[in-house]
């Protein structure tokens, strides 16, 4: 059985969220998505793929509420779960003169929590990505990676139902980058997060993803859709395996298609 072929079990899983026909056009006339069609479900690990100006960060950013569809619908399974989202940006973000601790607070003091209060979940979320002897260190005291630690421990805190994450390593050197993969899949082990992540590596989607969306730059269409078993190991033996090779090629293939398509 192949990684793509023993995926059949998470076709089945709900939907946390599910765009239909959406479309979104900007006021300078660009059409960014056309009835676009995607399910979001709970456990999976989905990553949109594709060339630059394909929708993938805007499909992000609808889902969040950060933007408006300009037609169809996007609809959750429970009104709640459109509140309980956690966002990672390309940029950490940080906030330069607070500390590690007061950046991972912030979205619960927004939300009027007390830092008292809060501790807890903020002293568990930084357990989790291993700053937890960092609290009081200052972002510009921090490594590229270690910021961008701090950026999802952020993302965590509140507990969110759905992690959405743009392209977060895409600036990092290849083994800062390799070093986050592996602790993200670890964290979503531990967590069972639902997580919605978008790259333009094909080989960070093959090692991340339950499924791949390649999509065109074209008015976002889906150009292939690829499953990848849950089950798989994903470590150094994975990434050597045939398995990988395989699913790197359909969607190398499947980017291809996408890069044509943007150029004629």
């Amino acid at each position: 059985m192949t990684a793509i072929d023993g995926a059949e079990a998470q076709q089945t899983a709900p939907a946390l969220v599910s765009l239909r026909a959406v479309g979104k056009t900007f006021p300078n006339g660009l059409v960014a998505l056309a009835d676009y069609e995607l399910d979001v479900r709970e456990g999976e690990t989905l990553t949109l793929l594709g060339p630059s100006g394909c929708g993938k960060s805007t499909v992000l950013r609808l889902i969040a509420g950060l933007a408006d569809p300009t037609a169809g619908s996007i609809e959750w399974s429970a009104p709640q779960l459109k509140s309980n989202i956690g966002f990672v940006f390309q940029d950490a973000t940080l906030l330069p003169w607070a500390s590690v601790f007061d950046n991972v607070f912030l979205p619960m003091r927004l939300a009027g929590l007390s830092r008292e209060a809060s501790a807890p979940r903020v002293n568990e979320a930084l357990a989790h990505v291993g700053l937890e002897k960092f609290a009081r260190t200052l972002p510009r005291e921090l490594s590229g990676g270690m910021r961008m630690r701090c950026a999802i421990a952020r993302a965590l805190a509140t507990r969110p139902a759905l992690i959405m994450m743009d392209e977060p390593f895409a600036a990092l050197d290849e083994v800062t980058r390799f070093k986050l993969n592996d602790d993200l899949l670890a964290l979503k082990r531990r967590l069972g997060a639902t997580i919605v992540f978008v790259t333009h590596s094909v080989f960070e989607a093959a090692y991340l993803s339950t499924r791949i969306v390649v999509m065109s730059r074209r008015g976002g269409r889906i150009i292939d859709e690829i499953a990848i078993d849950p089950t798989m190991a994903r470590d150094e033996d994975y990434r050597s395996s045939k398995s990988f090779a395989d699913i790197c090629r359909r969607a190398s293939q499947a980017l291809r298609i996408s890069i044509e398509e943007a150029t004629t």
